[in-house]
């Protein structure tokens, strides 16, 4: 009952709703700390996307470097195969082929998490903005 009653006056109760003047007054404010509170996830999500693909990057380097060192030590195979007997090119083989191996799985490993991380836009704060565009315009319309 004081509720009503300080509405009637113009006073304002435990679950009465703000004026429209009132609301007129803090939109600038609420605006601005919602742009802030976006641009803040979007950063936060920049930076995560960031640390994967540089990951990636990072392993994919590292398969290139390491399927380098594979070609390297096959090609020494062929010579070795070409000077001496069986034994000398066998073991380069072997081991040419588990630096190739080895190099195609770290390479496999990369492009996932460069895919993983792309494309770089911050999606979540992007549907974030956007829902509150659509809170934003029913509200008004109403």
């Amino acid at each position: 009952m004081t509720d009503v009653n300080e509405g009637a006056r113009g006073g304002h109760g435990a679950g009465q709703d703000a004026t429209v003047g009132e609301l007129a007054r803090q939109l600038p404010e609420q605006i601005s700390r919602l742009v802030r509170e976006e641009l803040k996830l979007a950063q936060i999500e920049m930076k995560q996307k960031g640390k994967r693909a540089g990951l990636g990057a990072g392993m994919l380097g590292s398969g290139g470097i390491t399927a380098l060192y594979g070609v390297a030590a096959v090609l020494a195979a062929i010579i070795l195969a070409l000077a001496t007997v069986l034994p000398a090119w066998a073991g380069a083989l072997i081991v040419g082929g588990a630096l190739l191996a080895a190099a195609a799985v770290l390479a496999g490993l990369g492009r996932k998490r460069i895919q993983q991380a792309m494309p770089p836009v911050p999606r979540q704060a992007q549907a974030s903005v956007e829902a509150d565009v659509e809170e934003i315009k029913e509200r008004v319309q109403r």
